[in-house]
């Protein structure tokens, strides 16, 4: 998330909480985090998916009820926000937000009285879709994972000379940053409570199968994580190798828009013989464009995060290897770049099969409208791009790269089929 950032802290009695927009560096100096006081905190960025990108959307969410502050930091989309916000509007609530994680917070604030098992299941229970997050109150961290487990949680243990600690976060290379063992995933359909007594789980459902959302590995999850037990950089390695079975193309070298499409696309060139190349060179002052909240901030980005190097492509084959195609003017306007700078023929091999359906599970092209391969069969995908030829990844190739099985995930965004039925009249401002 590049949106917006926050931390609220507690010390066991005043809870503090500083968030803003921006990335983390802008909103917080070394003097905002020395007076951020306190044992137990949470912190979010934000990539918009419900809800506006503004000041107000930005979390985690902080309420008072009752004598307790309650605080929020959710990743994943809630399919039915809009009805339980309805439901909660009729009983009196007043929601300061337009996005769906504050219902979670209403939700536990009138089941408070219940005690702190009861309030999370009655929550929790009530909650449909994707939703990995964190609650804190002033002497408890709460970490939740829905039964389905479309988003990654991980728990880590902090050893730092006297002071042990626990540490929750959505990536394994989160812990490797502060030198944190990974102990475990936070298994789908629990409920972690963490505080000064130590560590407990509660399971409020049934056990089911699961459905990662396999788009983590195809793009959103860093290389250097493991998620769902799945080292990403290997499954993409591998992506790429099973892509170079699938679409056999005589090219002079094989080239990544870095860096998403980097790690696919050396899988393709060890296992083609076709060697890898640079073509086009980064700007790395400029963060990742699909998730960018605009269009005009994503077509701006584009220009400015990649160049080509001219005198190398002037009269090559190309193949490009890219991670996946979503609304398709990213790609165009790469593949125009390439051409004015002299490659002689530009192929595109993708590292998934063609996403053709919307996401209400936390990735942002909620209309399929917005996808162009819902609009176009693959040949007029690569008309549109400018290509000489257009290949996918199969879908039985993406799943084989994970080491899993299709049961295992969540596949809508490429087959349509959805785990947990959605709204599908929900639009990303449908709450504001």
């Amino acid at each position: 998330g590049q949106e917006s950032a926050g931390i609220v802290t507690s010390d066991g009695m005043t809870v503090q909480c500083h968030k803003d927009m921006g990335l983390v560096p802008e909103v917080f100096s070394e003097d905002i985090l020395q007076n951020l006081k306190g044992h137990l905190s949470i912190g979010h960025v934000r990539y918009s998916t419900t809800g506006a990108s503004t000041v107000t959307n930005a979390q985690p969410l902080m309420v008072s009820h009752k004598g307790t502050t309650l605080a929020v930091a959710h990743n994943g989309n809630l399919v039915n926000s809009i009805e339980l916000r309805n439901q909660l509007e009729e009983r009196g609530s007043i929601f300061q937000t337009t996005m769906d994680s504050e219902v979670v917070l209403h939700l536990m604030a009138r089941a408070t009285h219940e005690g702190l098992d009861t309030a999370l299941c009655s929550t929790f229970s009530a909650l449909k879709g994707a939703y990995s997050l964190l609650l804190m109150t002033e002497d408890t961290l709460v970490a939740v994972r829905d039964p389905d487990g479309f988003r990654p949680l991980c728990l880590g243990k902090l050893i730092n000379g006297s002071d042990d600690g626990w540490v929750v976060a959505s990536e394994t290379c989160a812990l490797d940053l502060i030198e944190a063992e990974y102990i475990r995933d936070i298994a789908p359909g629990e409920v972690l409570i963490i505080n000064k007594d130590g560590m407990r789980s509660v399971h409020p459902w049934p056990k089911q199968d699961t459905h990662f959302c396999i788009f983590e590995q195809v793009y959103f999850a860093r290389p250097d994580s493991d998620i769902f037990g799945i080292n990403v950089y290997e499954a993409r390695k591998r992506m790429g190798a099973i892509l170079a079975e699938e679409a056999k193309i005589d090219a002079d070298f094989v080239m990544p828009f870095p860096d998403s499409g980097n790690y696919a696309a050396l899988g393709y060139a060890q296992a083609s013989g076709i060697p890898m190349e640079m073509g086009v060179i980064r700007n790395h002052y400029v963060g990742r464009t699909f998730i960018q909240p605009t269009q005009s901030m994503r077509d701006f980005n584009v220009k400015v995060k990649l160049n080509p190097v001219r005198s190398f492509l002037k009269g090559k084959k190309v193949i490009i290897v890219e991670d996946s195609i979503i609304r398709g003017t990213t790609g165009k306007s790469r593949v125009r770049a390439l051409r004015e700078a002299g490659a002689k023929e530009v192929h595109m091999v993708v590292s998934c099969p063609p996403t053709r359906h919307a996401c209400y599970y936390g990735i942002d092209f909620p209309s399929a409208s917005q996808l162009i391969a819902n609009n176009k069969v693959v040949k007029e995908v690569g008309e549109y791009l400018g290509l000489d030829s257009l290949h996918y990844l199969s879908l039985e190739g993406l799943v084989k790269a994970t080491g899993l099985t299709k049961k295992d995930f969540c596949l809508a965004c490429f087959d349509g089929n959805y785990p947990i039925e959605p709204d599908r009249k929900f639009q990303k401002d449908s709450l504001g």
